[in-house]
């Protein structure tokens, strides 16, 4: 089966930002045990948002051409989900800037919005969860093997 060459790609691009998230650690986290911030990991999950996007648009791509290669593909973007889920709840978990304290368990029961700026990764989560619904069943989502079973 031969296959049309891709376009030249912009080689810049995710190798500047694999470079910027070493540099980031580098520079700005310290050594030793200390809890993440919430603005860190609000970024992150940006990060892995916009990762689960380009990730998608490779599947849809190559999951018509290249059926196993397409299926490990949406393996790796159900795990990106899977670990942008665990980063929105680690956000809520963590100490709230103006109190310095965690939340307490009648808040975390109560999962009420906590307002802006705050419900910006709650936006940016159900957007993609949204999208992350249509794509795959809640089987998909909860398999610890995920798309390795077929190949």
């Amino acid at each position: 089966m031969t296959t049309t060459p891709l376009p030249d790609l912009a080689k810049d691009f995710v190798p500047f930002a694999t470079a910027a998230l070493d540099f980031h650690r580098a520079i700005n986290l310290p050594a030793g045990p200390l809890a993440a911030h919430r603005t860190e990991l609000d970024t992150l999950h940006a990060h892995l948002t916009a990762l689960y996007g380009l990730f998608d648009a490779h599947t849809a791509r190559t999951g018509t051409v290249a059926e196993v290669e397409g299926d490990h593909l949406r393996a790796c973007r159900i795990r990106l989900w899977q670990a942008a889920e665990h980063l929105h709840d680690a956000y809520h978990a963590a100490p709230h800037p103006s109190t310095g304290r965690p939340p307490t368990r009648d808040a975390c029961r109560g999962r009420l919005p906590e307002g802006a700026p705050e419900l910006t990764i709650c936006q940016r989560h159900l957007a993609t969860a949204a999208h992350v619904r249509r794509d795959h069943t809640p089987a998909d989502l909860r398999d610890p093997i995920t798309g390795l079973t077929r190949h």
